[in-house]
């Protein structure tokens, strides 16, 4: 009787180590997996399939807030419809080097942490930077109000380079006419906060 009861006490704790082990092993698995995720990442994931009821709440580099409900993203920006009172200014994209803070609710956050499906090739738009939406706005000669790190700009995107645009600045409502451009502007990227189209 004796041997019995040691061999099924030597059982239980060989099983509660190999469970400890398994538990550690996922664990260590999950903060791998965590650690490689990118904030852009996090964000495309906290939005759901674009369907989520609560938009994204962004604070951005100068301090402006932001709720925005993501419909396009790429390698570095987010696109969306702003919700609030700057709804009724049409889509915007957002550098994501201009986001200083997105604020999650508990399902969102639950929705960032969310794993992409294994074995998923990576789609198209997780290729295509912020120079190829400018330039999209660019041959579509809509007129756009850039949000700067030092101030606000209005006017038409002429030419977009690989790391700056060019912008005729001229007044809202007019059309982008040589004599209604009262200056050219070249933009760095990293001077993006906002771009309202």
């Amino acid at each position: 009787m004796r041997w019995e009861n040691l061999f099924q006490d030597l059982e239980g704790q060989l099983e509660q180590e190999l469970d400890a082990e398994e538990l550690e092993l996922r664990a260590e698995e999950e903060r791998l997996r965590i650690g490689r995720m990118t904030l852009r990442d996090r964000i495309v994931a906290a939005s759901g399939d674009g369907t989520s009821v609560e938009p994204l709440r962004l604070v951005l580099s100068d301090g402006a807030r932001l709720e925005l409900r993501l419909t396009a993203y790429g390698r570095d920006w987010v696109a969306g419809e702003a919700v609030g009172e700057l709804r009724r200014h049409g889509p915007v994209v957002v550098p994501l080097g201009s986001i200083a803070t997105v604020l999650l609710d508990s399902d969102q956050l639950g929705h960032s942490l969310t794993a992409a499906p294994a074995g998923a090739s990576p789609p198209l738009a997780d290729r295509l930077g912020l120079a190829f939406v400018l330039r999209t706005v660019c041959r579509r000669r809509s007129a756009v109000d850039l949000v700067l790190t030092d101030g606000r700009v209005h006017g038409t995107v002429d030419r977009v380079g690989r790391d700056h645009l060019d912008l005729a600045v001229h007044e809202p409502g007019l059309p982008r006419r040589r004599d209604a451009v009262r200056q050219v502007r070249l933009v760095p990227f990293a001077q993006l906060v906002l771009v309202r189209i």
